[in-house]
């Protein structure tokens, strides 16, 4: 009964603190008062404030955590809604994601290897830019740990869900397949969560790039640990 009462309590306290972070964010729109960066940031000051464990919190964050899956499929339904636009643009989402990918997996290897970071970090990182459940396969194939691999996807997401629409507008791009396609081979579902509030076809052109980074990243992560490393 306890560890029914405080999984109740965990999910109350993460619904509670995103409604008000959402309301925070409608009153001050601001890509730094995004809800998921506000809230896991005050969320991670109460636990430690009030010294809960995480595997506390846990208790009731692994229903919400289950609930993620439901939640990406449910990036599919614009995904259909504009599949024949997506089939017209087969090779400029291809090419991009793929040079996003390989640009982004080189400047992580390149930067992490500057401040002489430990091989195992490095190759927990290489995965950064694809899903969680991806890029933690990824980093066991290739000597890294998941658990900090999943540390880093997230920072992944949120960095770019609350810098990303920044970034477009500094370099004046505005074009949906640009805009859906950066956000999504960046930071995967949390940035295409975030550039869906720019249109649906945004929001498509994402989730197509997310997906498709997923594999690409699982293809050449190892290639590129073998090349750099």
């Amino acid at each position: 009964m306890s560890e029914v009462l405080i999984g109740i309590g965990g999910i109350l306290f993460t619904l509670i603190l995103y409604m008000l972070t959402r309301a925070l964010n409608k009153r001050f729109p601001h890509p730094i008062t995004l809800p998921i960066f506000v809230s896991t940031i005050i969320g991670i000051l109460i636990l430690l404030l009030f010294q809960i464990p995480y595997e506390t919190y846990m208790i009731g964050g692994n229903i919400i955590e289950w609930l993620l899956g439901p939640a990406v499929v449910a990036l599919a339904y614009p995904l259909y809604k504009q599949w024949e636009l997506l089939k017209k643009n087969p090779i400029p989402i291809i090419v991009g994601v793929s040079i996003g990918a390989s640009i982004g997996i080189t400047f992580v290897i390149l930067i992490a290897k500057w401040m002489k970071f430990d091989d195992d970090i490095i190759f927990s990182l290489i995965p950064e830019n694809s899903t969680t459940a991806v890029a933690t396969e990824v980093t066991k194939s290739i000597g890294g740990i998941p658990s900090l691999t999943a540390v880093f996807v997230m920072i992944a997401g949120i960095g770019g869900a609350v810098i990303g629409p920044t970034l477009l507008r500094l370099f004046k791009i505005d074009h949906y397949l640009g805009k859906g396609v950066g956000m999504g081979t960046a930071s995967h579902a949390i940035g295409t969560s975030k550039i869906m509030e720019d249109g649906e076809k945004e929001g498509a052109f994402s989730t197509v790039a997310m997906t498709i980074c997923a594999v690409v990243i699982s293809i050449i992560s190892p290639l590129m640990a073998y090349l750099f490393l």
